[in-house]
């Protein structure tokens, strides 16, 4: 896979060694159990993949290089490049603005560009009515366009179904840049609907079957459909695509859901269900799968909590976080800095968007063991600064280099 020139700041020299030797030992990915750090009172077991995905590595490299490559013009970014607020201040204070706020709302008007400036489309791509309103003013969103291949694809598996006459079913978080993005794309290609998890695509059946009547549909799914979306015809025939940060099950719950709908009340069986439903196969990214599959993996241990590293606003990271707190006590961090003491943790509710201070979140025990993964918009860097920051809590744990010149040999 290629390789990205992003930030030094960003790397990790232990991490990059951890992750190189595994990418050895197991090149087809198939050993999904966690890498063991046993510095005796605390055993640190890292999930087996975590942190930058090609998409985001991409997209920091080609920011980067713009900045560097373009002094004295005027830089934009449309919105946050990546779901962390770190590499996003480092932006900034390299002097790129931003245009909008993560659900869109406008910082700087488009009326204020010129030919001259530079817009950089994020990782998550953009709506066509956006890509029009730029291109209306001279901006060459081609150049400096981030937006994920894993994405795209998605973009692309809408189009070839919508080809074939088949309605879009998209399962996404409806404020966010990316199932937006989809949204506008799929939209202009065919009728397409917006549900966010599985309590709304029962309630989407009831629409296929006749359950529910017709006109309550538009208020029911207000701001989430295409125009002149039909319900009475649109839903006869459907596919299901993603936000590709989403929960793999849950994509697939609500896709074997709706199939299962379509053949009972079309009477339809596996040879003839395709008249109705679309095969659309996974449209998760690979990093997505490979991070969640890891953390399954990762929770066979026998741990006493899990740490979990990333942007507030990051769905990939907060579905992690979702696995982990099926097991064990989780906790959802930015960065080292929420690691206040041994005592106390400064841990964010991602169901209820709240942050606040926990107490003796560290067992009084020995060995204490804990889990810790990071999401795609994290940096190594991050990541090996929480494990030296919960080292320093352990005073009897043995030293820190000896066990990292561990992996470096």
């Amino acid at each position: 896979m290629k390789t990205f020139n992003v930030p030094v700041a960003y790397r990790s020299p232990l991490i990059t060694a951890i992750k190189q030797k595994r990418k050895q030992e197991d090149k087809m990915k198939k050993n999904l159990s966690p890498t063991l750090l046993d510095f005796g009172p605390l055993q640190l077991y890292l999930a087996r993949h975590f942190g930058f995905c090609y998409g985001v590595e991409n997209a920091i490299e080609i920011a980067f290089r713009t900045v560097d490559e373009n002094p004295g013009k005027r830089i934009f970014l449309l919105s946050e490049m990546i779901h962390n607020p770190f590499v996003n201040e480092d932006l900034k204070a390299r002097g790129v603005e931003f245009m909008m706020d993560t659900y869109g709302k406008q910082l700087i008007p488009f009326k204020s560009l010129g030919a001259d400036d530079i817009v950089i489309i994020p990782a998550f791509g953009t709506t066509l009515a956006i890509e029009k309103s730029l291109r209306e003013r001279g901006i060459q969103i081609e150049k400096y366009n981030t937006t994920c291949p894993f994405v795209e694809k998605v973009w692309n598996r809408s189009n070839q179904i919508a080809a074939k006459g088949y309605s879009i079913i998209v399962h996404g978080k409806p404020s966010h840049e990316e199932t937006r993005a989809t949204f506008s794309h799929s939209a202009a290609e065919a009728p397409t609907v917006v549900v966010n998890d599985m309590k709304e695509t029962i309630e989407l059946g009831k629409y296929i079957t006749g359950e529910k009547p017709a006109e309550d549909f538009y208020t029911e799914f207000r701001g989430r459909f295409s125009e002149e979306f039909n319900v009475t015809k649109d839903l006869q025939r459907i596919g299901v695509v993603n936000q590709t940060t989403m929960l793999a099950s849950d994509t697939q719950a609500i896709a074997d859901y709706l199939k299962q709908v379509i053949a009972t009340y079309y009477d339809l069986n596996d040879k003839t269900i395709s008249a109705r439903f679309a095969d659309t196969r996974d449209t998760l990214c690979y990093a997505t799968t490979d991070n969640q599959g890891a953390v399954s993996g990762m929770l066979e241990q026998n741990a006493d909590l899990a740490i979990v590293i990333g942007g507030r606003n990051s769905s990939n990271t907060s579905h992690l976080v979702e696995l982990c707190e099926e097991v064990l006590p989780t906790w959802f961090i930015r960065s080292e800095a929420d690691l206040f003491t041994a005592e106390t943790i400064l841990h964010f509710d991602w169901r209820r968007k709240t942050e606040s201070v926990h107490h003796n979140y560290l067992p009084a025990k020995y060995p204490v063991r804990i889990l810790i993964t990071s999401g795609a918009s994290c940096p190594d860097a991050m990541v090996e600064a929480v494990i030296k920051k919960l080292h320093s809590f352990f005073p009897d744990a043995r030293n820190y280099d000896e066990v990292i010149d561990e992996w470096s040999k």
